[in-house]
C-alpha cells in the first residue's frame, strides 16, 4: 500500500507542476492576444482607405482600357498556394486545420500546384509529404511587421511577373473573436479590387500610380493576413492551455480522492490486522 500511495503522491506533484506551466502559458497567450487585437483594429481603417483609393483608381477609363499586369491573368497555369501556419506547437487545432486546408488546395491544383509555406509547422508538415515549396518562411513572423509583409509581397509579385505562379491564394486562420477563428482562403494574385462608387478624376499618370499603389495593396493584405494568423494562433493556444489547466485540476482532484481512499483502505487493513492479532492472543 505504501508504494502505491507514494506513486499517487508523485503523480499529483507532477501534474501540479504541469498545471503551473499551462496556467502561465494561458496568461502569456492572453496578453499576446490583447496586444495583437489592438494592432488588427489599428490596421483595418488604413487598409479600408487603401482599398477605396485603388477602387477609384482602377475605375478610371485608362485603367479599364489598359489593365495593369497585376490585375489580370498572366497566362500561367500554375496555382500558388501560400500556407500561413505556426512556428511553435501547443496551439490546439490551429496547425492541423491550416495544414489540412492547404493540402486540399494543393491536391485540387494537382501538378500545377506551387507551394509557398509560412511557419515551421507548415514547412515540416509538407516536407514529410515530400512536397517541395517554391519558398519557405520559418521563424520569421512571430511579431508581424510591415517590412516582412513587404518582403513577401515583393517576392510573390516577382514570381507572378516571371509566370512561376498564376492564380495565387493564401490559407489564413481569420480571427473573428476570442472564441471564433475560421479558416479562410484569401485571393492574392491577380489583385482584385471592388470598384469605387461614383467617379473620381486623377490628374497624375494612372499607370504610374498603379505601379506604386498595387504592391502596397498586396503588402497590406499580407500584413492583415499575418496579423489574423498570429492572433488566431495565440487565441487558440490560450483556449488549449486553459483546457489543459482545467483538465489537470480535475485529474489532481481524482488522484487525491484515490489517494485518500487508498490510505483509508490501508489504515482499515492495519486496524483489522491489529484486532485479529489481539483476538489471537486472547484465545491462547
Amino acid at each position: 500500500m505504501a508504494a502505491n500511495v507514494r506513486e499517487i503522491l508523485g503523480r499529483i506533484g507532477n501534474i501540479e507542476d504541469i498545471r503551473q506551466i499551462t496556467r502561465a502559458m494561458n496568461a502569456i497567450a492572453m496578453t499576446k492576444v490583447t496586444r495583437l487585437k489592438r494592432r488588427l483594429a489599428a490596421t483595418a481603417p488604413m487598409q479600408e482607405e487603401l482599398e477605396a483609393f485603388l477602387g477609384a483608381l482602377l475605375s478610371q477609363p485608362s485603367a479599364r482600357v489598359d489593365p495593369h499586369p497585376l490585375t489580370v491573368d498572366n497566362g500561367s497555369p500554375n496555382v500558388g498556394v501560400l500556407v500561413l501556419n505556426a512556428d511553435r506547437g501547443l496551439c490546439g487545432r490551429f496547425r492541423g486545420e491550416v495544414n489540412r486546408r492547404g493540402t486540399e488546395l494543393v491536391d485540387e491544383a494537382g501538378a500545377t500546384a506551387r507551394l509557398i509555406v509560412g511557419g515551421e509547422k507548415a514547412r515540416s508538415y509538407f516536407a514529410r509529404r515530400r512536397i517541395e515549396p517554391l519558398k519557405a518562411y520559418a521563424h520569421a513572423y512571430a511579431r508581424p511587421t510591415m517590412a516582412f509583409a513587404r518582403e513577401m509581397a515583393d517576392e510573390l509579385i516577382g514570381l507572378y511577373r516571371d509566370r512561376e505562379i498564376g492564380r495565387c491564394a493564401a490559407v489564413v486562420m481569420r480571427f473573428e473573436s476570442d472564441l471564433v477563428q475560421r479558416i479562410t482562403v484569401l485571393p492574392l494574385l491577380p489583385l482584385e479590387v471592388a470598384p469605387a462608387e461614383g467617379e473620381a478624376v486623377f490628374e497624375p499618370d494612372v499607370p504610374r500610380l498603379l505601379d506604386a499603389a498595387l504592391p502596397i495593396l498586396l503588402q497590406g493584405r499580407l500584413f492583415e493576413a499575418l496579423l489574423h494568423t498570429r492572433t488566431s494562433e495565440e487565441a487558440i493556444r490560450r483556449q488549449a492551455m486553459r483546457d489543459a489547466t482545467d483538465n489537470a485540476g480535475e485529474l489532481v482532484d481524482h488522484l487525491r480522492r484515490t489517494y485518500y481512499k487508498a490510505r483509508q483502505q490501508g489504515i482499515t487493513r492495519e486496524i483489522a490486522d491489529i484486532m485479529g492479532g489481539a483476538e489471537a492472543l486472547r484465545s491462547r
